[in-house]
């Protein structure tokens, strides 16, 4: 049985058991067995959730707001604050996750949604992308501009360092690209520029791609001019 509240004169909502029902109405079936139990909106939120949890193949992203919406509900309870989430029993959040973890989930609905996308792609770690949630939004944007131009993805450990400069102000888009671009284990070797260095030849370019496609060009034009000084010698 799927299980409703009553809502004004003669409504119910249903808390436990929307996919059995909307199963149900796809297959021509127009009465479903039901569980009617009073209780209020935010003890709905919490057994809403709680049933929700319990299925399989649950993506981050919806871990994440699931577990948003019960401590909010909580809050309103008198039950938790955001301080105390930490330490919530297991029993209290779910049957499988500590508090700890539950409040990484919840750190991950301040990411911007791409971002949030590539964690349920796989192609993002919970841990580095707990540490990218306290970024500023434009902060994070610049990681998704890089991603998307270089299809890189930061490692906890780069995660942790963008974080701290991103506290400090420090974060530039430029940064952002130094640092994912970076060579992690067996990946080719990598060579890093000084931007006191390239700046006055590239000041005049705004994303790190327009620069590195400029550094390209011209070393690929530099070195077709020393072949034709060196074909020029070899004539003489």
């Amino acid at each position: 049985p799927i299980m409703v509240r009553p809502v004004g004169y003669d409504g119910y909502e249903v808390v436990s058991g929307h996919r059995r029902l909307h199963a149900c109405v796809k297959a021509g079936i127009d009465m479903v067995p039901a569980f009617i139990r009073e209780m209020s909106r935010d003890e709905a939120v919490i057994c809403m959730v709680d049933s929700n949890l319990h299925r399989e193949g649950l993506l981050p992203s919806e871990k994440a707001f699931a577990y948003k919406m019960k401590l909010e509900a909580m809050k309103h309870q008198g039950r938790a604050s955001g301080q105390l989430v930490q330490k919530w029993t297991r029993d209290e959040v779910a049957l499988s996750e500590s508090g700890r973890t539950v409040q990484r989930y919840i750190r991950l609905t301040n990411l911007e949604p791409p971002l949030l996308r590539l964690v349920d792609e796989g192609r993002i770690a919970l841990t580095p992308a707990v540490e990218l949630s306290y970024l500023l939004p434009e902060e994070q944007r610049a990681i998704i501009e890089t991603f998307e131009t270089d299809e890189v993805t930061p490692s906890y450990s780069q995660a942790v360092r963008m974080r701290k400069l991103g506290e400090l102000g420090l974060l530039s888009m430029d940064k952002v690209f130094e640092i994912m671009t970076e060579v992690k284990g067996n990946q080719k070797e990598y060579l890093k520029l000084s931007s006191e260095r390239y700046e006055p030849y590239l000041g005049r370019f705004s994303t790190p791609r327009d620069k590195e496609d400029f550094i390209m060009k011209a070393l690929d034009f530099y070195t077709r001019y020393l072949e034709r000084q060196r074909s020029s010698r070899d004539e003489r």
